[in-house]
């Protein structure tokens, strides 16, 4: 992690400040689960309309993404994170005064949703690259770890503020620690500027001359199969993952599990990836991209088909620390993959709509759980399709291409043309 003379190379300082930022945003975005019930009570507000609310606000943060891509292309890293961090505030501030549904809707659902998409790893995985190649796998795991602690750790947090200071109380608590982390980070140590040679990657000029002279744009881009293997596979991970975060332990609890065993073999899933998102990325750089995104979605689908069979405590804590073992490495893999074939230039417009598909996924993933297990009275066909999906990602993964070979002549550099 150091570049001559002993010095730690500046990127891992972007790298570092990225993923406290992507671990505040996922665990707000992730971590609703404790702020449901006091407001409901609050607000008077039924189960139907905060899941719909919760909906919304899905919807509105895949949506904020290739908005966010787009106001990075135009400007830089530094005014997306302060136009998030705004709106983040802001919102946070109409939540903790809103007195109905339509207000409660709009400030919870709609703006705070938008302000935290524009501080996700959409805004952060473009600079991020920019500054790494040779081991750029590696850093956007470690961008991706950020969000699996946020996951972890926001949540007892949010319901421990909770029990002690309200729910508003504990949303203002957050929109402070927005602001002293996001501030500083976007003023002081976003650069764009990335010194010739990126993290020492001599051995990959050609690759560093192609991120910088490629000229295509988002348009040829999306002409052409491999992005559509990658949104597919984005589809499948936020299927399967909005799928386990809103019905797994229901579906447990359903299948005869204590709801504290449930609630524990759940987050075996999150606690694992932690960990072996430090794993996957210290090997995402030696080996094929594709082939590691192929096996994540591959051991994901078999670990979701597992979670609606086991029948023991231990065998659910086993499937649970499986799929934990890959769970985070698809978002990195696919923004590593993407700026390998079409340059770091398009990586945040190709990557911000490749989420939305994540986001269409998730909401789709959450409705048929709900929606499979009270028509049919089962499980297995929301669990189930969403390993058959799975399955599909993994093997679109596997056919991916090393490079593009585009129709037409690209410019490059002075001119030339490929």
């Amino acid at each position: 992690m150091t570049k001559g003379g002993g010095r730690t190379y500046y990127g891992w300082y972007i790298v570092a400040s990225a993923s406290v930022i992507v671990l505040l945003t996922m665990g707000l975005r992730m971590g609703v689960g404790p702020f449901v019930k006091p407001i409901m009570l609050d607000l008077a507000m039924s189960r139907t309309e905060f899941s719909l609310i919760v909906a919304i606000g899905m919807i509105v943060y895949g949506l904020g993404m290739p908005l966010a891509a787009s106001l990075l292309k135009r400007y830089n890293t530094c005014f997306v994170l302060l136009t998030g961090l705004i709106t983040v505030s802001a919102s946070i501030l109409w939540t903790i005064s809103s007195k109905g549904f339509f207000s409660f809707l709009l400030s919870f659902g709609v703006f705070l949703s938008l302000g935290l998409a524009f501080l996700s790893n959409i805004t952060l995985a473009p600079i991020i690259s920019k500054w790494f190649v040779q081991q750029r796998g590696k850093a956007l795991f470690y961008l991706s770890t950020g969000g699996m602690a946020g996951i972890a750790i926001m949540t007892p947090v949010s319901t421990l503020l909770i029990q002690l200071v309200g729910w508003q109380q504990t949303l203002l608590l957050f929109a402070g620690v927005f602001i002293c982390v996001v501030l500083p980070s976007a003023i002081f140590v976003m650069r764009e500027h990335v010194p010739e040679g990126a993290d020492g990657a001599t051995a990959l000029q050609g690759k560093i001359k192609q991120d910088i002279q490629l000229e295509i744009s988002w348009k040829d881009a999306v002409k052409t199969r491999a992005y559509w293997q990658i949104v597919i596979g984005m589809f499948a991970c936020g299927f399967g993952m909005n799928l386990i975060g809103s019905h797994a332990v229901p579906m447990l609890v359903d299948h005869h599990f204590e709801p504290m065993t449930a609630s524990f073999g759940v987050g075996v899933i999150g606690i694992v990836a932690i960990f072996s998102t430090l794993f996957l990325g210290s090997i995402s750089d030696r080996y094929p991209r594709k082939n590691i995104l192929f096996l994540v979605y591959f051991v994901r689908g078999m670990g979701i088909l597992g979670l609606v069979l086991v029948i023991t405590p231990w065998q659910l804590y086993f499937v649970a620390a499986a799929g934990g073992l890959v769970w985070a490495g698809s978002i990195a893999m696919s923004s590593a993959i993407l700026s390998d074939l079409y340059g770091v230039r398009l990586l945040g417009i190709l990557n911000g709509w490749a989420f939305f598909g994540h986001q269409i996924g998730g909401a789709i993933g959450s409705f048929i759980g709900g929606w499979g297990y009270v028509t049919f009275g089962t499980h297995v066909l929301a669990f189930g399709l969403a390993a058959f999906i799975s399955l599909i990602a993994s093997g679109a993964s596997y056919y991916l291409p090393e490079r593009i070979t585009f129709p037409k002549p690209i410019k490059i550099g002075h001119g030339r043309s490929l």
